[in-house]
């Protein structure tokens, strides 16, 4: 077996090369190496406009990687201890809809459940796929819904001997995992490919006080977004892929979708970073660890506040938990979570990742610092005794389980008409409708409206919530399939 050197970052190392060679330019980007954008170079930089490049022979080629591309998905392969391993530009979205159309095609199955982000809908309508929803608990105090659990997954593989993979997020935005050890060997035993939505479990590889990765688990594809809690620039990703998956099969299933002029900023980013993890990954999680066990404790100490950890673990549907996250529940404060993001923002200049109707997120990673976290938490305080109230009249449901009537496909390219949402009761839907972040979808194509939902929405668009996905961007019309259609 071959030893790989993790010090090397064979296209950062390329890139570096290409620079001292004064190679002139008459090929694409038509900025010529920041020549022709003046403002661009000033914005960015000249070293970022320089390394702002086409493939060549010398960088090698993104769709067919021979050199230094291959050398560099080799070195994440080993470092993520995955069989294969391929640098993604379009982000976590893509390395996920490659996951789920290398493994399923129209008519098939995939048991997954709800609560996954619009990239796994959104591949259910390119494919044409049917989705098994395994729908999960929700909390009830936090309002958030809650992981897969064993059984339940067991009997959905029951019931549809014929599925082709069972899908798991790994974690929740939330921090909250399944038992994916337990859940790959339901699939494996059915004759199933387990895949993961990783997008959030970088930092799981290089720690073993985290939950359990899932390449160390035996899932068979793994959507990593390596620019969350990995360091590298936005948009970039990897997919990862266990022994027994066709890896030529998924390149061609990514260059169906995948930008054939790939980024080198994005590229050297994905590269370095994993070099970074690679050696310093372990030391940087564990102090990250620490600081979020800090946060919690100092945030609980505030009143109201529940900033939660590992206590909500019951061996089923919260079977471990990314004590990373910094998932704060907010409605003792009289606020729903949406309010205190907005608060933060603007009262005190602190950009949280997300808010919803009973949470907030703060996401910590290696580039965060204590003094950051004690402004948060000052912040927090703050926004308490100056903003807090009654939690009377906030919502506390977040989860709502959907009546799935066709499949993502046939609605969304089915006759459809536009109605006043408030006339779309009973309807089927056929386009998404969702908080972003995290981009769990409220609606999705094919499923039946219900006056629960629509108000879920109304009370998302009072509280400020950042709404997207149909065609009507004020949310006052829905898309939904006409009567023959439905």
């Amino acid at each position: 077996m071959k030893i790989l050197d993790q010090t090397r970052a064979p296209i950062y190392e390329a890139l570096e090369n290409f620079r001292k060679m004064r190679v002139v330019p008459f090929d694409v980007p038509g900025h010529k190496r920041g020549r022709g954008n003046p403002e661009l170079t000033r914005l960015l930089g000249e070293t970022c406009v320089n390394m702002d490049v086409n493939s060549m022979k010398p960088l090698d080629n993104l769709c067919h990687p021979i050199s230094v591309i291959k050398e560099a998905e080799e070195l994440a392969a080993d470092a993520f201890g995955a069989a294969y391993a391929y640098l993604m530009v379009g982000g976590t979205t893509s390395a996920v809809q490659s996951m789920v159309l290398s493994t399923v095609k129209r008519g098939d199955k995939i048991i997954l459940p709800r609560n996954v982000h619009r990239s796994v809908m959104g591949a259910l309508v390119l494919c044409g796929a049917i989705p098994v929803y395994v729908n999960p608990q929700c909390d009830s105090r936090l309002g958030i819904p809650l992981g897969m659990r064993v059984c339940e997954v067991a009997d959905a593989i029951r019931r549809n001997p014929d599925a082709k993979a069972v899908l798991v997020n790994n974690p929740t935005y939330y921090g909250i995992c399944s038992d994916l050890r337990a859940i790959v060997k339901l699939a494996h035993d059915a004759g199933m490919l387990c895949l993961a939505d990783e997008a959030h479990g970088t930092h799981f590889y290089f720690s073993d006080k985290l939950p359990v990765s899932a390449m160390a688990a035996g899932a068979d594809m793994a959507a990593v977004s390596m620019h969350k809690s990995g360091g590298s620039l936005t948009q970039s990703s990897l997919l990862l892929m266990g022994p027994n998956v066709h890896a030529g099969y998924v390149r061609q299933i990514i260059n169906l979708t995948q930008t054939t002029s790939g980024s080198y900023l994005l590229l050297s980013s994905l590269d370095i970073a994993r070099r970074n993890l690679a050696l310093r990954g372990k030391q940087e999680f564990e102090r990250v660890i620490e600081l979020a066990n800090y946060a919690r404790s100092e945030i609980n100490d505030i009143g109201g506040y529940y900033a939660y950890s590992s206590e909500l673990i019951n061996g089923e549907s919260i079977f471990d938990f990314d004590v990373t996250k910094l998932s704060v529940n907010t409605l003792e404060v009289g606020l729903a979570g949406i309010e205190v993001y907005d608060l933060l923002r603007d009262e005190y200049d602190i950009q949280i990742e997300f808010g919803d109707l009973g949470n907030i997120l703060a996401y910590l990673s290696i580039g965060d610092r204590p003094r950051e976290v004690e402004r948060l938490v000052s912040a927090l305080s703050e926004v308490r005794r100056r903003f807090g109230k009654s939690r009377a009249g906030l919502m506390e449901q977040e989860y709502i389980e959907p009546e799935v009537a066709v499949s993502p496909q046939v609605a969304f390219y089915a006759e459809k008409e536009s109605l006043p949402i408030e006339d779309t009761a009973g309807r089927v839907c056929s386009e998404f409708v969702m908080c972003y972040p995290p981009g769990i979808p409220i609606l999705a194509p094919g499923e039946r409206i219900t006056k629960p939902i629509l108000d879920y929405i109304a009370y998302a668009k009072a509280k400020g919530c950042s709404m997207t996905g149909p065609e009507d961007a004020d949310i006052l019309r829905l898309n939904v399939l006409t009567r023959e259609e439905a």
